[in-house]
């Protein structure tokens, strides 16, 4: 999906990911340390509070008079430690090296909350903890539960009882603290995402937009015609060498264009000179014969001698005819169309070269009276009349032939159709209908539809066709017309 998108969306996305990334990875370090903090805290807190407990617990039995052994532990704290737990306001419980409760500073009321034997489970591991301190985690009722457990010992270091402070974990204050701030980080990840997206935009364009330009002329470049270089000012390292690159191929471009063109222009005379000399030598084999004849055959005392110079006269005369006629259909391709554009009603002007034709199969049809266009009225006369003149010699032997011209608007254009119901064309010459000199007929040079061709395009208009062998060919010319204001 990703890859799919243009430099300018990925430039675009990536930002913004990259912003919304670094606001979850922060946030989440955030949490992280507010945690660690806590946890911190917490572990202070209750090692501060068992220190000061230890302390006053060791003071008490210094100055009791009771002797500092564990049967005793329950008369030297029966009121003190009700004094300790007020003086450092904590409650705290005193068990004997058995794990039976002994004392415990809180209220009788709450005693059933107070475990009365510690487990084996934390005896044990109070005996096997190297600095004789075991803490126990736990939660309960959703809240964090601690209580450490270490040794009390008499003055001469021997444990005569276990002292269990029981701490609950108050995170109210670090977790509103913790939400402030997260709402606060939220609020300026929120301005930073905006600045970010419109930072995106900014960079975006303008990172693309010389490959934008770059682009846009790669789309217009073509061989036939000249290409502009891409002049950019202060581009970037790697698009200069793009731009050096284009700049460069555009020159050598020019160069196989011209070498191409003139390539192009030999081969087409060439072909040119074969043609016209094909097509002369055609007339010239009768001409010669005919002059052989006559020259072997003239007799001038010949009473017939008159009627038999006619004849030599007239086979002489249709020939010299028709290479006239090849002459003239030459000039006519080799004539590019002026560029007169006159204003003028595309129907009455195709009207007007059907007149020529005295068939009565061809029929005209248009949807307007008048469509106007700017063009040469001769040049469309020569477009119709070649167009017609195709459609006829494809129906000579059909037995109710028809050849159908239409004018009419579409959209910005107008259109001629010239339609006939003939042989139609074969896939294989489909491709080669419009070139120089291909003709699918028996005589004829085939210059007609090059030649409308080149005149449609020197219009700026187009040329199509469909066919169905059997069945007919349909030819479409599209001008662009002038639009009522």
């Amino acid at each position: 999906m990703f890859e799919k998108l243009s430099l300018r969306s990925r430039i675009f996305v990536s930002m913004i990911l990259l912003v919304l990334l670094a606001s979850v990875l922060i946030a989440g370090v955030t949490i992280y340390q507010y945690g660690e903090q806590s946890r911190d805290y917490h572990e202070d807190r209750l090692l501060r509070k068992e220190e000061q407990i230890k302390e006053n617990i060791r003071y008490t039995l210094i100055r009791t008079t009771y002797a500092t052994t564990a049967e005793n532990l329950e008369l030297i704290f029966k009121d003190e430690i009700y004094q300790i737990a007020d003086v450092l306001n904590v409650n705290f419980n005193i068990y004997d090296l058995e794990g039976g409760l002994i004392k415990s500073s809180r209220p009788k009321l709450e005693k059933d909350s107070i475990s009365m034997c510690l487990s084996p489970e934390v005896l044990n591991n109070l005996a096997k903890s190297v600095d004789s301190r075991y803490l126990e985690e736990k939660s309960t009722a959703g809240d964090k539960y601690q209580a450490s457990y270490t040794y009390i010992t008499d003055g001469k270091f021997k444990p005569i009882g276990i002292l269990n402070l029981p701490y609950f974990e108050d995170n109210s204050f670090n977790d509103n603290e913790l939400k402030e701030f997260l709402l606060r980080l939220g609020g300026v990840y929120l301005f930073m995402l905006f600045i970010a997206i419109l930072l995106s935009y900014i960079i975006s364009k303008y990172i693309t937009r010389s490959l934008q330009t770059i682009s846009d002329k790669m789309n217009a470049t073509y061989l036939t015609k000249r290409n502009e270089k891409i002049i950019v000012q202060n581009p970037t390292e790697e698009i200069g060498k793009l731009i050096n690159a284009y700049n460069a191929m555009i020159d050598e471009l020019e160069i196989s264009a011209v070498k191409l063109a003139k390539s192009e222009r030999e081969q087409a005379w060439r072909e040119m000179a074969k043609q016209v000399a094909h097509e002369i030598k055609n007339p010239l084999t009768p001409m010669r014969l005919t002059v052989q004849s006559f020259e072997r055959k003239f007799d001038p005392q010949d009473p017939d001698v008159k009627n038999k110079l006619a004849e030599y006269s007239k086979t002489l005369i249709q020939q010299i005819d028709t290479m006239s006629s090849i002459a003239g259909a030459f000039s006519n391709f080799a004539e590019m169309p002026a560029q007169q554009n006159e204003t003028l009603n595309v129907v009455k002007i195709v009207k007007l070269g059907l007149d020529i034709f005295n068939e009565s199969y061809i029929h005209f049809i248009a949807d307007e009276e008048e469509i106007i266009a700017k063009l040469d009225r001769t040049q469309l006369i020569r477009v119709v009349t070649n167009l017609v003149k195709n459609a006829i010699q494809a129906v000579p032997d059909i037995a109710s032939p028809r050849i159908l011209v239409t004018v009419s608007s579409e959209g910005k254009y107008v259109k001629i159709s010239v339609a006939d119901n003939g042989v139609g064309i074969d896939d294989e010459f489909k491709d080669k209908i419009f070139e120089p000199k291909f003709t699918t007929k028996s005589s004829g040079m085939g210059l007609g539809l090059g030649m409308v061709k080149t005149i449609v395009e020197t219009y700026n208009g187009t040329i199509g066709f469909t066919s169905q062998v059997g069945k007919g060919t349909v030819f479409t010319v599209k001008f662009p017309r002038l639009m009522a204001e």
